[in-house]
């Protein structure tokens, strides 16, 4: 109690308080906190069929958004074969142009394991032929390992998802990355403003990718898992693209 008044009375007037996306929390029964580090920002936890996710509104960690990133991660113990992207068409194209430059301006002939997987699987993997509006498939890009597995998660639902996202929080076009790896699924924009509306819609497609991804799992059959090596790199880097800097007291993610 006493490290809670003195957080309280330490705090700068400046700071935002988030208290819509506090109150919206609570009515969710979802856990917020706040940063208080440099950079600010806020975490909310909760779950899903009693699996644990974590969002995380801060300063960005990927180079290709500005501002404000927001981020949803939940741990899911799929097949590390099983991984798929989508990828807002203004992003994809950046990327792409980033990846192609960076092999043309120098003497590399592969992406090597430092670049982050988005870049790295515009490049390696084919494009999923996705059925959907054709607004649906002009305004994203959709890939993975096998494109089937792409195609298969986004039937039905997730692509009606897509398609309500796409007229709401995702109008704008902002980067947006939506992917299976590593057993997990993530999600990460650029979102300058945490606006409830923006943060529901997130969530709410989030939501949805969750068990779209586990139908998908149920549909293949694993072959042998990737040796520890060939992800040793990529590994590192999605650690600490997922740190966040919180009070002592909150450094325990779920």
């Amino acid at each position: 109690m006493l490290d809670a008044f003195k957080r309280l009375i330490a705090r700068k007037p400046s700071e935002p308080e988030w208290s819509d996306v506090a109150d919206w929390a609570e009515r969710r029964r979802l856990g917020f906190k706040r940063v208080r580090d440099e950079g600010g920002g806020f975490v909310l936890d909760g779950s899903i069929n009693g699996k644990p996710w974590r969002l995380e509104w801060g300063p960005p960690q990927r180079k290709y958004i500005d501002g404000h990133e927001l981020r949803i991660r939940m741990e899911l113990g799929l097949s590390p074969n099983l991984q798929m992207l989508v990828l807002s068409q203004p992003l994809y194209e950046t990327l792409e142009r980033t990846a192609f430059e960076s092999i043309t301006e120098s003497t590399q002939t592969v992406i090597d394991g430092n670049t982050p997987e988005e870049v790295r699987w515009i490049v390696m993997f084919p494009k999923a032929n996705v059925k959907g509006s054709k607004a649906l498939r002009s305004r994203f890009h959709f890939t993975g390992a096998a494109a089937v597995d792409a195609e298969r998660w986004l039937e039905g639902p997730l692509g009606e998802a897509f398609e309500r996202a796409d007229a709401g929080f995702l109008s704008g076009q902002p980067p947006f990355v939506l992917m299976v790896l590593r057993g997990r699924v993530y999600l990460r924009m650029q979102l300058d403003a945490p606006d409830v509306a923006s943060l529901s819609g997130a969530l709410a497609l989030f939501e949805t990718a969750v068990p779209e991804a586990l139908r998908v799992a149920s549909l293949i059959t694993d072959a042998p898992a990737p040796a520890e090596d060939e992800w040793a790199s990529s590994s590192g880097s999605d650690a600490t693209a997922w740190q966040t800097e919180l009070g002592p007291e909150d450094r325990k993610l779920p």
